[in-house]
Order: structure tokens, then sequence, then C-alpha cells
């Protein structure tokens, strides 16, 4: 049996760890970890915020205060560089986004003894946690929920009976209700979007109609397996990038957090600062396009998922930005080093799994300057090394905490070559 022993340090999966290597979930720097497992709780250690944590998946770290919490996105950024080898000149002081700032976010709603349970799955399970609070989202989004679930459960009531075998009614009259929620703040208010259920019925479709009425929705939409259809949408829906109202199309990636997207697309303008033509690559809605696009400077916004990419160049055109939207999929047909070499600078902000053949392309190209956002230091660190290998120095590195409480950590990184 090990002995009484400190918690030094937090690992990647949010487990505190002790000099001999004992892991502890829920545990903070300074706590005392026993020898039946049980912890003693020491001077970073505070009441988590909210009452599902230990159950809910969505956060694994309430239990840190801001001190060791800020330590912890700083670490994973620190040591994902450290672990290539990849010098680091300068890493800044990370940013946190506060609670209650998130705007958008994916829940699962199912039936479950004759209720309606909207929620996160519990952390290692499929099971799911009824929210009944959240200190994470934004206040609009919480709000939803409670009428939420009454809306499903008129439309249950509405769905045909199952039938048991041989036409016969089945045990169950009620279909079991499953779907996925999408909610998304937009400059309209809440996009909401329900994922594998379909309003059936003429009650079914007036329910979601006076629900969407009632509460202001910007955007209701409902997907049965073919595709988005609107069934709500009294004005167009459009999201603020920079200064641009960009459209947006249902189930699009956004930012976390408008406190978060400020601090990366920051960082970015800081480094390129009278850069006159930039690529910037998986460009999305064209999050940094729009930010780094002006007088001195134009940007070509690369981007595979043609519904987001013809959002972006319409925004473009209608403001008379300098914004060239590129429909491509750097995945399969990354830019090539001839093409990159016409930019000065490279905007590179790929999905998790990074983007490796595209940085061989940018390692072989003349471009000189390379913003590298990512939302996976393990990933980033692997493509970073390839550059420095090239002749980048890695200048700037910035953590970014936009997930509050949880392991997901993003950051901004600038490699400059040569010098």
């Amino acid at each position: 049996m090990s002995e009484t022993e400190e918690i030094l340090r937090i690992a990647s999966k949010g487990d505190g760890v002790t000099a001999s290597g004992r892991f502890a979930w829920g545990a903070a720097p300074g706590d005392l970890l026993r020898e039946d497992g049980t912890l003693e709780w020491g001077p970073h250690h505070v009441e988590p915020a909210c009452r599902h944590f230990g159950r809910c998946g969505g956060c694994q770290l309430q239990q840190l205060d801001e001190e060791s919490l800020t330590a912890f996105v700083e670490a994973r950024v620190a040591n994902a560089s450290a672990s290539q080898e990849l010098g680091a000149e300068h890493i800044a002081p990370p940013h946190l986004s506060p609670p209650g700032t998130r705007r958008r976010a994916s829940l699962r709603a199912e039936s479950s003894g004759g209720r309606i349970v909207i929620g996160f799955r519990e952390a290692k399970s499929h099971r799911l946690v009824e929210l009944e609070e959240c200190p994470v989202l934004a206040p609009e989004l919480t709000a939803l929920l409670g009428p939420l679930r009454k809306l499903l459960i008129t439309m249950g009531k509405a769905a045909p009976a199952k039938k048991g075998g041989k036409g016969r009614p089945g045990k169950h009259q009620q279909q079991r209700m499953a779907a996925d929620i999408e909610m998304t703040l937009v400059e309209q208010g809440v996009d909401l979007g329900v994922k594998g259920l379909t309003a059936e019925g003429l009650a079914a479709t007036e329910a979601m109609l006076a629900f969407a009425q009632e509460h202001g929705l910007a955007r209701l939409t409902m997907d049965g397996g073919y595709g988005f259809e609107t069934v709500w949408e009294p004005v167009p829906v459009t999201v603020k990038l920079g200064e641009v109202s960009v459209p947006f199309p249902p189930g699009s990636f956004l930012q976390a957090t408008l406190d978060g997207e400020q601090a990366l697309v920051g960082a970015a303008r800081e480094w390129l600062e009278g850069v006159p033509t930039v690529a910037d690559l998986f460009s999305g809605l064209g999050t940094f396009a729009f930010a780094l696009a002006g007088p001195g400077t134009k940007v070509l916004a690369a981007e595979a998922a043609r519904d987001v990419h013809l959002a972006c160049k319409s925004a473009a055109e209608r403001a008379q930005m300098q914004v060239f939207a590129m429909h491509r999929d750097l995945f399969r047909n990354p830019l090539q080093a001839d093409e990159l070499s016409k930019f000065a600078a490279v905007v590179l902000d790929p999905p998790r799994a990074g983007a490796r053949e595209q940085v061989e392309c940018i390692a072989d190209s003349d471009v000189e300057r390379v913003v590298y956002v990512s939302c996976n230091p393990s990933s980033w660190s692997r493509d970073a090394a390839r550059l420095v290998e090239a002749g980048f120095r890695l200048a700037e590195l910035r953590p970014v905490g936009q997930f509050r409480w949880s392991t997901h950590v993003e950051l901004a990184s600038l490699f400059v070559r040569g010098q």
C-alpha cells in the first residue's frame, strides 16, 4: 500500500499525478492522496461550479482554482512544444474564457422512462446526464433546455406508434426518441438544429413553429437523415466575423467563445500586420480572412466545405473586401509549394488531425511567415517539427483555454523562416 503523497501536477486527461506516478481523478495540485485513494484537499482545490460535475463528461477540471487551471493550459502547450524540441522563443500567458461564454453546444436528447433527457454523456459512458444547469454555456442556450424538453415530448406524442410483429402494436406505443441538438448563438439569436428527428403531422409542425416564435429563435432546422430542412428563419442567419456579417449554414463551425476567437484572431493580426498577401488555409467561414483583409492586404481563403466556402465568398463580395474564396480540399489537394510561394504569409487552422500534407508543401515553399492555429497540441507539435526542420523558428506560442474546465486546449503559434 502506498503512503500519502502530494499531487504535483495535472496530466493531459485531467488526472492528478504524484511523484511516484499514482493517479487520482478530481485532484488539484497540492492535494494529498491517501493510502486508500481518498483526497485531502489542498490550497488549489475549490468547490466545483456545477452540481453535475463528477458525472457529466463535459468538464474535467472544475476542482482547480484559477491559478492551477491557467497553469494546466500553459503546460499542455509548453509540453507539446518541448516533446518535439521545437525551441519556442516565447510562451505568452494563457487566455482563459470566462464562465457562461460558450456560444455553441452539441447535446444529446433521448427518451427515458417516459421522460425526455437532454444533456451531455457521462464520463466514459453512454448514459446521459440531464442538464439542470451549465456554468460553461451562455445563458441564452441553457434557458432553452427546459422548453425544448417540453417540445420534444409534444413531438413524441404526435409520432406514429411502433408496430410489433405481424403488424400488431408493440409493447411500447411511443417510438423511442433520440436526437442530436446543435445550438449556436448567432447575430439574430439562437440557431437551433435537431438531427435524427422529423416533424410528423400537423400538430408536431405547429408545435415547432410556436416554439420558435415564442422563444425568438434565429432559426430552427430539422434533419431526419436527408440533410437540414429549415422550419423557421424569419431573416437570414449570420455571424459577425471582424466587421462582416457572414451567412451561417446550419451546423457550421464557429469558435467556441467570442473572446477565445478574439484572442486567436488578435494574435494573427499582430503577427501579420503589414503583410501584403496571406493564404488562409482551412479558412471556414473566414474567421481569420475577414480580420486580416484590409488596405494593403489581400487574403486567399481556401476551404473544402462547399456551403461554407459559398458563405465566405458571398460575404466578401457584398462587403467588397479583398478576400478571395477558393473551394479546395486541402487534404486531397493541398496548395503546392509554387502556389504558396506567391504569398508572404500563411494562416493554418486545420481540424484536430493536423495538416501533414499541407505542411510539407509549406516547408518546401518560399513562405517566410506561418501562423498555425490548432485545437490539438499533439498534432500541432508533429506538424511544427516539420516546419522547424525546414528552417522555420518558433517565435511565439499563445495558449488559449476556450473550453473552460475542460482538458481541451487550443493555441496560436508564429513560425518565422530563418533569422
